[in-house]
């Protein structure tokens, strides 16, 4: 799978572009605040209907337009498909796919299978467990859709749940029978969105290792460690010893919307112990792996979107990365560098063919 083509129209500082896709490697250069790593971000808004940047989808219309619009043509299963995405302000964000527009956006997802590797993966090691969360569940969600709806179920239910012990607090009544509603399905689905996430990982993390191993030349230890209140309870039975602090809290203070990642390097956390270098090969890795993971469980070589991927990396790390393009392990390849002369060494190297566009 390959894109062939884009166009934009308003989108960020975009006024309008178009651009052909080499179907191996392509790079944007040009100085910084030009705009690159936004085209990078049409081409994952085209794959997820959403940016990778922008929370707010009426931010990324360019200032002082009404709308935009972002057009792909991709090759897939050497077929032609048109991807369309497209926002007026005031309106749903739309998603067509070969002229037909989604009922849900959730039913493309995985559609175009696609990894970005950005400076703002840092917010992996420094945010909070929601951040790491949204990343195991959009590796998952590519791949089972039914994972994507229960995550769905889930969050929908919790807010229910949240609702009712708030209007308990700001009506000083209590209806034990009535929270128990929302005990039993949350509980359910819970425990196979827990269920599904200890399944990824357990084939996930070996493959983050191997390609930490290549980078940094095991040069350190790394681990991600799964951490659940699941692991000690039911989620029914946590509800249930934690409804007086729920009650105060007028949430609900358990539950799998608080699992989290845990980030290690040498036994230590990589957030305190590991040097700007080492959190950087550590992010490379784990999306490395995400992109290995989807390739095998799909069968399809997922886009790879490299934002500034040289910046801060030593030249053996680069090498190494430059050997895994060499050696064919991905297909379609879009790289934003500040260096031209740079960039160009580097993909001659590879023996590719490519497209260079300057900005």
């Amino acid at each position: 799978m390959f894109l062939k083509s884009i166009s934009l129209l308003n989108y960020k500082n975009i006024t309008e572009l178009q651009y052909q896709f080499d179907p191996k490697i392509n790079s944007f250069v040009g100085k910084n605040g030009i705009g690159k790593t936004n085209i990078l971000d049409a081409i994952y808004h085209l794959a997820y209907g959403k940016s990778y940047f922008t929370p707010l989808s009426s931010q990324n219309i360019k200032h002082g337009e009404d709308f935009f619009v972002i057009n792909g043509v991709f090759e897939k299963e050497e077929k032609e498909e048109k991807v369309v995405c497209s926002l007026k302000k005031g309106q749903k964000k739309t998603i067509k796919r070969n002229g037909k527009i989604y009922e849900k956006l959730s039913e493309h997802i995985g559609f175009i299978p696609l990894v970005i590797i950005s400076p703002s993966d840092a917010d992996l090691i420094t945010d909070g467990s929601e951040t790491r969360r949204k990343f195991v569940d959009s590796v998952i969600s590519i791949l089972d859709s039914s994972y994507l709806n229960e995550l769905i179920y889930y969050q929908k239910t919790l807010a229910q749940r949240n609702a009712l012990l708030k209007y308990f607090a700001l009506n000083h009544v209590f209806d034990a029978d009535n929270l128990a509603v929302y005990d039993e399905p949350l509980a359910a689905v819970g425990l196979k969105i827990f269920t599904k996430r200890q399944q990824f990982l357990a084939n996930f993390i070996p493959i983050f290792q191997k390609h930490h191993k290549i980078i940094t030349d095991k040069a350190e230890e790394v681990q991600l460690r799964y951490e659940s209140q699941l692991f000690d309870k039911p989620l029914k039975d946590l509800l249930k010893i934690n409804l007086t602090k729920d009650r105060a809290l007028q949430y609900s203070s358990v539950g799998i919307h608080k699992d989290d990642l845990s980030f290690e390097i040498d036994g230590f956390p990589i957030k305190k112990y590991g040097s700007q270098g080492q959190q950087k090969s550590f992010l490379i890795a784990l999306k490395l792996a995400q992109f290995e993971f989807i390739k095998e469980k799909s069968g399809v070589l997922p886009l790879l979107l490299f934002d500034d991927i040289f910046d801060k990396l030593d030249e053996f790390r680069v090498q190494k990365i430059v050997s895994m393009v060499n050696n064919d392990v991905f297909g379609q390849i879009f790289i934003t560098d500040t260096h031209e002369e740079r960039t160009e060494s580097i993909i001659k190297s590879t023996h590719q063919s490519y497209a260079i566009f300057k900005l």
